[in-house]
């Protein structure tokens, strides 16, 4: 009896079983590594709660579903195609929470082939070039303190174009705009600067300028917005 509840119903003599045993063994190191990968993605960075739980249990749900497919060609293109249908409808995420998850895949898909050893060392690797990555990311931001994203809100009737060039050009060695989008239901413009300030003691002086020009409306200058997610 123990040794056909395991069987599926339409298994057939020439199909190879895995037992029990081998498959909690699988599950097992998937999770484990579930949550190596999370903390080592974790490590100095902002994730959500969500990327958290998804990171831990990802290897295991890949696992099972690759011992489930067993060998078979027919399955494995079935589950291929159930996959593609997924349609994820959360906030779309950064590129290194996506480059996470394809890790997290990996690690369930190698599991889930049954090579244990090579899936703890495929995320040794992986989660160890992931943190030295972010510690290069930390030190190459902190040797460049003078790059901002600034942030100017504008009246609807103010012809922005050639209006802050001339202070910027005083204030900034380099600037450019990488975004113009409406706010307050159309009654106001936001802009949006990438600058790179000639010293960070003139911010000040730039922020005062700024808003003798866009009648002392809103003005935000902080850390490039491509580094928000590193702490």
């Amino acid at each position: 009896m123990p040794d056909t509840l395991f069987r599926g119903l339409f298994d057939t003599a020439l199909t190879d079983t895995i037992a029990p045993g081998d498959f909690l063994l699988c599950v097992g190191v998937s999770l484990v590594l579930g949550l190596l990968l999370c903390a080592m993605t974790g490590w100095r960075s902002h994730s959500s709660h969500s990327l958290t739980i998804t990171l831990a249990l990802l290897p295991a749900v890949v696992c099972v579903v690759i011992m489930m497919v067993n060998g078979n060609v027919g399955t494995g293109v079935a589950v291929a195609g159930a996959f593609s249908l997924v349609r994820f409808r959360s906030a779309p995420g950064t590129a290194r929470e996506i480059s996470a998850i394809f890790v997290a895949m990996g690690t369930g898909l190698i599991t889930g082939m049954g090579y244990l050893a090579y899936a703890v060392l495929f995320a040794l690797i992986l989660g160890t070039a992931t943190m030295a990555y972010t510690a290069f990311t930390l030190r190459s931001r902190n040797g460049s303190p003078l790059c901002r994203t600034l942030h100017i809100t504008i009246p609807e009737d103010l012809d922005y174009i050639g209006v802050f060039e001339p202070i910027l050009d005083e204030f900034t060695r380099h600037y450019s705009l990488t975004q113009v989008k409406t706010t307050n239901m159309g009654s106001l413009f936001k802009l949006t600067y990438d600058v790179t300030m000639k010293d960070a003691g003139l911010e000040k002086k730039l922020i005062d300028q700024l808003r003798l020009r866009n009648g002392n409306l809103e003005i935000s200058l902080g850390h490039q917005d491509n580094a928000a997610a590193i702490l």
